[in-house]
């Protein structure tokens, strides 16, 4: 098989047979029921299906008809508090709505992609969680005539007619760092890559603006992942003086509450000896000593709108013009020095 031969138009599950060297009823099982063909004809004919760009027919027709009832959700993973509350709320209202939920986690699949993109023959629409899916499979789907939201930033809406849905944060990242500076800090890091979300991006822009609005140059950000192991390791980083701080901004609670209960295993105190806040406001962050500063973000309401929005877009509704961006708070506890 050849990957060079062009692509015809419209292409059908004929076409795509002749690419594999298969029958059609064997192209109808991989997208039915891939698991009753051997791995090496399935492979075959899914790869026809990505050069061919071909769409099954009933994939095609889900709009017109509403067969399935379900909304697919495309999420990294289940772990920690955000992903958990996200998804509730997302099919909390999916079913107030009559639809189903179907999950797919990125992190148990060798390829997203391909994998998002057998989901959506079999749902009515997507909703898909920040940069977990790319801009192609995203235009794929699209070509299916399928809808998509975009959750928390992440694939570039524009001229795909999807709809992206997130919390503000950049001012409210500003004024969480404004705050921590005028507690007297000298040294803040910011602990996050913002490389790898465009919400922790536009956070760091914040803690960035709050900075250079008082004349001084921020550090360079602290580059780790936001799951709990990697908030423990930083702070045996920091303890070994691998880091110089007296204030952490923490691009989540995960990350914050790892560190910060590190560090008063090891005897610091916080806030005295460094202050610590973070962004959600899961509920840990009121209950911890002290309490822990942060951002609230509705993430329920996140969910829930997706999926409205999704219902609404299958039942023929134009994609939202403007991004859908809701609001947040600055919550303020004990771990940034209040009192």
């Amino acid at each position: 098989m050849s990957s060079t031969r062009p692509t015809p138009p419209g292409a059908t599950i004929y076409s795509v047979a002749e690419r594999a060297g298969v029958s059609i009823a064997t192209v109808s099982r991989v997208i039915q029921r891939p698991e009753v063909v051997s791995g090496a004809t399935r492979q075959r004919v899914l790869d026809a299906i990505d050069e061919l760009h071909y769409v099954p027919l009933g994939a095609a027709r889900s709009l017109a008809v509403r067969h399935h009832e379900a909304h697919g959700l495309v999420l990294p993973e289940l772990a920690g508090p955000y992903f958990a509350e996200l998804l509730v709320g997302f099919e909390e209202r999916a079913a107030e709505l009559g639809q189903s939920v179907v999950l797919l986690l990125a992190d148990t699949k060798r390829d997203v992609d391909r994998a998002v993109r057998q989901l959506s023959t079999r749902v009515d629409g997507l909703a898909v969680f920040a940069s977990t899916v790319s801009a192609e499979t995203v235009s794929r789907v699209r070509q299916g005539r399928k809808p998509v939201v975009t959750v928390a930033g992440g694939v570039a809406a524009a001229g795909l007619g999807t709809e992206s849905i997130s919390a503000e944060n950049a001012s409210s990242a500003r004024e969480l760092t404004e705050h921590v500076l005028a507690h007297g800090r000298r040294r803040v890091l910011f602990v996050g890559d913002p490389d790898l979300s465009s919400d922790t991006a536009a956070r760091h822009d914040g803690f960035v603006a709050a900075h250079r609005a008082r004349r001084r140059r921020p550090a360079p950000p602290v580059r780790i992942a936001f799951r709990e192991n990697d908030g423990t390791e930083f702070a045996e980083r920091l303890l070994a003086g691998e880091f110089t701080a007296d204030a952490l901004v923490c691009a989540n609670d995960e990350l914050a509450l790892s560190v910060m209960t590190h560090l008063q295993d090891a005897g610091r105190d916080v806030p005295r000896d460094v202050a610590v806040v973070g962004w959600d406001d899961v509920m840990t962050a009121r209950y911890v000593r002290p309490g822990l500063t942060t951002v609230r973000q509705p993430v329920a309401d996140l969910g829930r709108l997706a999926a409205e929005r999704l219902h609404h877009l299958v039942d023929g509704d134009d994609p939202a013009d403007e991004p859908w961006v809701l609001p947040t708070r600055l919550v303020l506890r004990g771990s940034c020095g209040c009192g």
